[in-house]
């Protein structure tokens, strides 16, 4: 099924819901996949979409390297929620076919049976001699970002919502507040507590300024460890 038209309200949330839980259309990274997709958009969705607005701004970054990027183009009808769900379905039927040849005919020997218990026992004896190791703890940091728009006419609030759309493992957006610049322009303050391996901050600052049409700029205001 697709996402079905994209140049329609319906096509646009069947692709904003596709993305609640995805970066991209395949996979990790950009591909011919969000080439396909991307192409087949009118525009920008709106800021109610903002999942689909993530994808949207963080795939034209790439506009200029379409043509190089991984991948092969299929039809438009091939991407989307019914697609994904096509592997797990072939994987449920595989899951099926497995469990016939785990029938077991000749059953086992109670000796087999005695043997396994024990040693299953031992194992887990071990296991609970063992010291237990505590997990190191996960490195944090606390930021606070000026996000500066284009002029006095930029609708701040809308800026807001764009940045706190953006989503990412080990990300948690904060608190924020417009402070003055001047000319009547404001700047956004926001702040973030970023797990250090996971986030970094110059994808964060890309994933920003992607916001084009809104975002000027973006500086680092403050920046402590946790």
């Amino acid at each position: 099924m697709g996402f079905g038209d994209l140049k329609k309200e319906a096509g646009l949330r069947a692709l904003h819901d596709y993305l609640a839980d995805r970066s991209y259309i395949e996979g990790y990274t950009v591909s011919q996949a969000d080439v396909v997709v991307f192409e087949a958009l009118s525009g920008a969705p709106g800021t109610d979409l903002y999942n689909a607005l993530r994808w949207y701004n963080q795939v034209k970054s790439y506009k200029s390297q379409f043509s190089s990027l991984p991948g092969i183009k299929k039809s438009l009808g091939e991407y989307g929620p019914a697609t994904a769900a096509k592997p797990a379905a072939q994987n449920a039927a595989a899951d099926d076919d497995d469990d016939d040849d785990d029938v077991d005919l000749f059953g086992s020997d109670d000796d087999d049976d005695e043997a396994l218990k024990a040693l299953q026992a031992s194992r887990k004896a071990a296991d609970d001699a063992a010291p237990k190791k505590k997990a190191p703890p996960v490195a944090k940091s606390s930021i606070v970002l000026f996000v500066k728009p284009w002029d006095d006419e930029t609708d701040m609030k809308e800026v807001e919502t764009l940045v706190r759309s953006i989503e990412m493992d080990g990300l948690l957006w904060g608190s924020s507040k417009l402070v003055p610049v001047g000319y009547g322009i404001n700047k956004l303050q926001i702040g973030c507590v970023v797990e250090d391996d996971k986030v970094g901050t110059d994808d964060l600052e890309e994933k920003i300024t992607a916001f084009e049409d809104h975002v000027q700029s973006v500086d680092i205001a403050a920046f402590n460890k946790i």
